[in-house]
């Protein structure tokens, strides 16, 4: 019986093909706009470098940037847009999106940037990259709505609107006291359908669950992944929020970890070695397997000299490896 595949719809290709029509840039930007951002992220994969310089412009920088967030290798297109450019990208994406590109760059070019951001992006970018790789604020974004505890459920509904348009994470929405400590979250659903007369503490939930930033994330992952919430904010020793870790961003978290563990079980150091070319995974293990070859010569000279021996019982050179405490390929 022939296995039925689900064929995924060639979206990228349609972007393509209606870019190199050459239609007029209303029109352009319209037809694109049906698509889904991560499409149009594929799409400029399968354009040359002058396309993707022209079709920048067309979009506009605000789309650039959500479809920026889509590309993991974004610096090969970085480099075809200029520094002030590049800065006007990263300041419109949320703040871990931006440092994700950011990270990818050298250090040079990452101080160059950083410098040109506006004033509340280069902000965030700075806190989120003083956390070292493995604490859980490197992974948390400033896209939150955040109200007073003391304002009415008519005053939480316009705040919420004011602040939309700013931070689109708007599920959550979290609470703070007197002191701008954190308080509780309420769930966007509660606040919709709560009347007016009634008190905004009645549908706060107070123990709402949190993480500090400078926890590791090995050790709250699975805190993270018990919680089925959208968001769970990042606070720091005062309880002051500083940023949220995401849904999606619980899911790199995760699929980071499980890739490392995957690595390490292939012997490997890190992800990244799953990649790395020929060249480098000769120039990295060639000094091991040298070493490893005048040993395997040593321990050949040391049976060789009971070579009677192993010739009345040839059943013992199956225990070679265990009396030697050798494993795997060398042990074999």
């Amino acid at each position: 019986m022939t296995e039925k595949v689900l064929n995924k719809p060639m979206y990228a290709d349609e972007i393509v093909k209606i870019f190199r029509r050459g239609l007029p840039k209303d029109e352009l930007i319209e037809k694109i706009s049906d698509y889904h951002t991560s499409d149009i992220a594929d799409a400029l994969e399968k354009m040359t470098a002058d396309e993707r310089k022209a079709l920048y412009p067309v979009l506009g920088v605000e789309l650039v940037a959500e479809i920026f967030s889509y590309i993991e290798d974004s610096e090969e297109y970085l480099k075809e847009i200029n520094s002030d450019k590049v800065a006007n990208l990263l300041s419109e994406m949320d703040s871990d999106d931006a440092v994700d590109i950011l990270e990818k760059l050298g250090d040079d070019d990452r101080k160059r940037i950083v410098a040109l951001l506006d004033n509340d992006a280069k902000q965030d970018v700075r806190m989120i990259l003083s956390y070292d790789d493995d604490e859980i604020g490197s992974e948390m974004t400033t896209n939150y709505i955040v109200i007073s505890k003391n304002l009415s459920i008519k005053e939480a509904r316009h705040e919420l609107i004011s602040q939309a348009g700013e931070n689109d994470n708007i599920n959550t929405i979290y609470a703070v006291d007197d002191n701008n400590c954190f308080f509780g979250a309420i769930d966007l659903k509660d606040l919709i359908v709560a009347r007016n007369y009634q008190n905004l503490d009645d549908i706060i939930v107070k123990s709402y669950p949190f993480v500090k930033a400078h926890e590791k994330i090995t050790d709250c992952i699975e805190q993270l992944k018990d919680y089925a919430e959208d968001s769970i904010p990042v606070l720091d020793d005062e309880k002051h929020i500083l940023g949220v870790i995401t849904a999606h961003d619980i899911v790199q978290v995760v699929d980071e970890e499980l890739g490392e563990d995957y690595a390490k079980l292939g012997g490997l150091t890190a992800e990244e070695d799953l990649n790395e070319t020929t060249f480098q995974s000769t120039k990295k293990r060639l000094p091991w397997l040298i070493i490893l070859l005048f040993l395997g010569m040593g321990v050949s000279s040391v049976v060789g000299i009971f070579e009677s021996v192993v010739a009345v019982i040839p059943i013992v050179i199956c225990f070679q490896s265990l009396i030697l405490d050798m494993a795997g390929n060398v042990g074999t």
